[in-house]
């Protein structure tokens, strides 16, 4: 059995509130984790659903979602429907995983955490 997490990559090179960013976090692992194979996303569960939040840029941010979906993780790329704070189209936030920790720790392990 190996160590499943899920990794969370955030934008922080535009302004959104806590509350939104929080809330582009929260579809990025929703919608990533729906395309989790099910033993992945089992074995996740049974191992206390760990998370990471990190901070990309606007130029890392598609660069990432498709170095892990050429990988053949589970990625999701959110865009904002723009009814609150950004434009309708801004890329927010990835989720990838759950999946392997060392398969996400290959395209995200070099990013910094959010603060």
């Amino acid at each position: 059995m190996t160590d499943q997490k899920q990794a969370i990559l955030l934008r922080e090179d535009i302004d959104m509130s806590k509350g939104k960013m929080i809330a582009q976090a929260c579809h990025a692992s929703l919608k990533a984790y729906r395309k989790s194979g099910r033993e992945d996303r089992d074995q996740w569960e049974k191992q206390g659903e760990k998370k990471i939040a990190l901070e990309v840029s606007e130029d890392e941010i598609l660069e990432r979602f498709e170095r892990a979906k050429s990988r053949g993780l589970p990625a999701a790329l959110i865009k904002d429907a723009g009814k609150t704070e950004i434009k309708p189209g801004t890329k927010t936030a990835v989720g990838i995983g759950p999946a392997d920790e060392s398969e996400i720790d290959s395209v995200t392990g070099d990013l910094k955490l959010i603060k």
